[in-house]
């Protein structure tokens, strides 16, 4: 590459981290390290292809400046558990905001093969959901009980073995990153026909709405934290196949540090879910606007957390960017 093109590629991005430095008491240690990472790589392309070149003793300078700032400011304040929510996981959604829209889409469509299957074979669901599920379903909704299954458990027990489950299921689903972006993509179709199977059963039997408005008063904070964990999978597979400029290796650690980033911000999410459907959903006497109210403010959390928030703190850069395009 020649020393100009190099230059002209990258010089936003070392200007970004003049700026870092500059503001080094206000920026985050991850997005310290991630920004020393590129650099240190960056110096080390221009020190082999460009040794005598006045860009190769500035990045050298930017580095060193870099790097005695990081460690004189390595001391994290106790403030980190209240910003590793607040502005880290926002911003490594905002990183990975193509993966998520990815691991929705990959949902939904395994969401409507679901449907599809099931009203074409009404013997699917008992290949999906087992014989001994479907059985105990259809007998609560020949009691006049269809959602009865969400009360058969005492409400701790429930709780503690749903909020394990859920957090298993989307740990694993991040794990299958491991294996590449295939396998977390299999792990969300999976949960997507299940869903699909599900809620076909009962839209045969004409009882979707009460499905839906039972399912969902937990579903929309669980289904959404299995997507939001399908894509922290798909990020860490990512770094296996598409490591850029740098080595298989590190971009595998990177890819698979921003996802355990996005995972860990899911768990708080995965208890709320599980206290709902514990001690809420098995209450299907509630009035429906107060189950919808439940549904809609989870689903504007959702929303505002994982996809406004993020752009909000990003919007500045992403239209800097767009401007010098």
């Amino acid at each position: 590459m020649k020393e100009i093109l190099f230059i002209r590629n990258n010089i936003e991005k070392w200007k970004a981290i003049e700026a870092l430095v500059d503001n080094i008491n206000s920026v985050m240690p991850d997005r310290l390290a991630d920004a020393y990472t590129d650099l240190t790589t960056d110096l080390a392309f221009a020190q082999t292809h460009y040794p005598t070149s006045r860009i190769t003793i500035y990045l050298n300078n930017l580095s060193s400046a870099l790097h005695n700032e990081i460690y004189r400011n390595k001391r994290e304040k106790w403030k980190r558990m209240i910003t590793f929510w607040t502005q880290e996981v926002p911003d490594v959604m905002w990183k990975e905001r193509r993966l998520l829209f990815l691991s929705f889409a990959i949902f939904m469509i395994s969401v409507l093969i679901g449907v599809v299957s099931t009203l074409g074979d009404e013997s699917f669901p008992r290949l999906i959901l087992g014989d001994g599920y479907m059985d105990q379903t259809l007998e609560n909704i020949a009691q006049g009980k269809p959602m009865g299954i969400y009360g058969s458990e005492e409400e701790g027990g429930m709780f503690i073995g749903i909020t394990l489950n859920n957090i298993m299921v989307s740990f694993y689903i991040f794990a299958m990153g491991v294996l590449t972006s295939f396998m977390p993509g299999y792990s969300l179709f999976q949960n997507g026909v299940m869903v699909g199977c599900f809620d076909t059963f009962f839209y045969q039997h004409g009882l979707l709405s009460e499905c839906l408005l039972t399912t969902m008063l937990h579903g929309t904070l669980e289904l959404s934290s299995i997507v939001v964990a399908g894509a922290a999978g798909l990020a860490m597979g990512n770094g296996w196949l598409f490591p850029g400029t740098y080595s298989r290796l590190v971009s595998f650690q990177r890819g698979a540090k921003r996802g355990m980033k996005i995972i860990v911000g899911t768990v708080p999410l995965f208890i709320v879910a599980g206290f709902i459907e514990s001690f809420i959903t098995r209450h299907t006497e509630i009035n429906n606007y107060v189950r919808l109210s439940i549904i809609l403010l989870s689903f504007v959390f959702v929303i505002f957390y994982f996809i406004y928030l993020p752009y909000k703190r990003n919007k500045h850069a992403h239209s800097s960017r767009e401007t010098q395009g």
